[in-house]
């Protein structure tokens, strides 16, 4: 049954718990004295007394939070149940019952209200408890008035200390439960939040993808196809010479193979570039030191690599700094002119890229919607980090990659 109590859920299922072992001590005493009639002094009717046991333990499984009405009609139903079962019934322990009631009553009501009801609970505890001394003193000697007033004064203020610590106590129990409830909705908010995030993350990478792949189409458009284009044509030129004039038909032949021998590089170029995982059976190192022999046989730029990882990096972190250095190398070749490049990957604080040459550098704010460089930033940005660039007309260029923690280092 506890699927029927909505609004009890742990920790507050603890307390139907509570009033279940209370109810159960009740329905026990009530049982042992019919059968053995261990109260003979006091008026009993057994069955009208589990019929209000039942109903009370009943009630207690949905309880009231929203209508004030309700409130107030569901707490006057279990006074007249207690009332009625301790006045007519001659039920025993009837502390027990008002405990229930209070404990109830600290997740119905609060504030004042909550200790008006809590009073007026100790209130009919003490008139129940002087009833039954009014029969007791009808069938016992005057001489046990005294002892029988110590009993029910101890009784009361019993009743009372159990009626401030249940308060206290459940008041706690709420405030945690509450607390938990914020808690759980604040996570679970964080969780959609860190979704979207992933969701925006993995479309940034497909748009950077596709992009990738569009430069990739012009390039090859531009400079294989050019270089093919050319060599079709001196192919063309040194069959009409090959008869004629030998001599230059292998000047033609020759210029061919050179253009040819270019446009095979930028093909494997570009295909190295549309790798998914460029790294696959190698370590960031390893990776970007073939890449930089690559960049250095085919440019004649001086490089100077330094790699200083202590410890293994995230998988999308290092296909970024691989992407992201060669797309600096592949900008350097192309535009800067430079005769060295320095490149730097370390962790200190953070995990830094840093590529520096000595080229002819540019006017930032008239190159920051150039592909490359925005290539660059957003996979940067995609797992993180942070593109910076310094440069100038005549001064080099130096790129610095930086992510703000060593969260990006494997553990």
């Amino acid at each position: 049954m506890i699927h029927l109590i909505p609004n009890r859920k742990y920790p507050l299922r603890f307390l139907l718990y509570f009033e279940w072992v209370l109810l159960g001590i009740v329905v026990c005493s009530e049982t042992l004295a019919s059968l053995f009639g261990l109260v003979s002094y006091l008026p009993r009717m057994a069955l009208l007394n589990l019929f209000c046991l039942l109903i009370f333990g009943i009630i207690g499984l949905k309880l009231p939070f929203q209508n004030r009405f309700h409130k107030i009609l569901y707490t006057g139903l279990e006074f007249l149940l207690i009332v009625v079962a301790s006045m007519v019934g001659g039920i025993l322990i009837v502390p027990l019952l008002y405990i229930v009631l209070i404990a109830r009553n600290c997740l119905i009501f609060a504030g004042t209200n909550r200790s008006i009801i809590s009073s007026f609970a100790v209130f009919f505890a003490l008139v129940t408890q002087l009833h039954r001394a009014k029969h007791i003193n009808i069938i016992q000697p005057l001489a046990i008035n005294q002892q029988l007033g110590l009993i029910i004064l101890a009784s009361m203020l019993t009743l009372g200390i159990s009626t401030i610590f249940m308060q206290m106590a459940v008041s706690a129990i709420v405030k945690e439960f509450q607390s938990r409830q914020k808690l759980s909705i604040k996570s679970e908010e964080l969780a959609v939040a860190n979704a979207q995030l992933r969701e925006y993350a993995l479309r940034i990478e497909e748009l950077a993808t596709v992009q990738e792949r569009n430069r990739i189409a012009r390039d090859i458009h531009d400079s294989v196809g050019h270089a093919l284009t050319v060599l079709n044509l001196n192919l063309e030129a040194a069959l009409k010479l090959w008869q004629t004039d030998p001599e230059e038909a292998t000047e033609f032949l020759t210029e061919a193979k050179q253009l040819g021998s270019h446009a095979l590089k930028e093909v494997r170029q570009s295909i190295a570039t549309l790798r998914v995982d460029p790294l696959i059976g190698l370590s960031l190192p390893e990776a970007i030191a073939d890449l930089v022999e690559e960049f250095k046989r085919s440019s004649g730029i001086s490089t100077i690599l330094h790699i200083d990882l202590q410890q293994p990096i995230k998988n999308e972190i290092r296909i970024a700094l691989y992407r992201i250095v060669q797309e600096a190398l592949t900008n350097i070749c192309k535009h800067a002119s430079a005769t060295e490049v320095k490149i730097n990957i370390h962790v200190r604080t953070n995990l830094m890229l840093i590529i520096q040459d000595n080229g002819t550098g540019f006017q930032i704010n008239q190159n920051t919607t150039g592909f490359g460089l925005q290539s660059m930033s957003d996979r940067a940005l995609t797992v993180g980090g942070n593109l910076n660039i310094e440069t100038a007309p005549n001064d080099g260029c130096k790129i610095t990659v930086s992510f703000p923690s060593c969260e990006n280092l494997q553990p």
